[in-house]
């Protein structure tokens, strides 16, 4: 079990979150506006048909974890896990199905300083001090992300059904990348009490440059869904450069 020091702290690995809450919308959007957002991290965005790509807006609030409670937003994009071989017609999205994909961790603003140095410092995760309003209960959830007084998202989705989990939750590969080292690491989660809905997405973007990056795609636009989950369960393995 390896341990981190993290401004004079111990963090025992794995690093466990007992308790956080999400909301989230996904997006398609183009491939190769999503490429050129990313080729920074030498990763290959995950194609899917018609020249299409996944990009997803996160808030999660953690409520009871290992590094304190604190507020998080995420920009990610799912990408071809980096020991794959050429997809091939339709590879891309049966490596989806299958699990076999990653996310790609492209922005990640939080509003803890111990996060933040754990974040960076351990996995290499572009984490940057942000201010937050975010609502985690009701029937609409609303996340508004603020930085140096520029808004950069307002997001709003409605809940929808619930659907059942998956026996044993899930894990894939977190993919980062920061001071020109790109990251692997593993996370696995078990979410309860999620709800689904095809669109039912609110956003507004401000005047911030993460913001332009988003209009860059396509954004605002048709949420293809918009997700919440209400109790969630994480653990964080050390992370392996790629």
């Amino acid at each position: 079990m390896s341990t981190h020091t993290v401004l004079g702290k111990e963090v025992r690995m794995p690093v466990r979150i007992r308790l956080a809450r999400a909301f989230m919308a996904t997006y398609s959007v183009p491939a190769a506006a999503a490429q050129r957002l990313i080729d920074y991290s030498g990763l290959e965005i995950l194609r899917l048909p018609g020249g299409r790509a996944m990009c997803t807006l996160v808030f999660v609030d953690y409520i009871d974890g290992d590094l304190g409670p604190y507020n998080e937003f995420g920009v990610s994009f799912m990408v071809r896990h980096h020991t794959a071989g050429p997809a091939g017609a339709f590879g891309d999205l049966r490596a989806l199905s299958a699990g076999r994909a990653g996310a790609f961790i492209h922005r990640l603003p939080v509003d803890g300083e111990f996060t933040l140095a754990a974040g960076r410092d351990i996995w290499g995760f572009p984490k940057e001090i942000a201010d937050f309003d975010a609502q985690h209960e009701g029937s609409v959830r609303r996340g508004v992300l603020r930085q140096g007084g520029q808004l950069i998202v307002d997001l709003a989705i409605r809940t929808g059904l619930p659907v059942p989990q998956r026996r044993g939750g899930s894990s894939f590969d977190a993919y980062s990348h920061i001071d020109g080292v790109t990251r692997s690491t593993r996370w696995q989660m078990k979410p309860s009490g999620t709800h689904v809905r095809p669109g039912g997405v609110e956003l507004a973007l401000g005047e911030h440059a993460w913001a332009d990056e988003l209009r860059s795609l396509g954004l605002p636009k048709r949420a293809l869904m918009a997700s919440a989950v209400d109790r969630l369960a994480m653990t964080f393995q050390d992370a392996t450069p790629v």
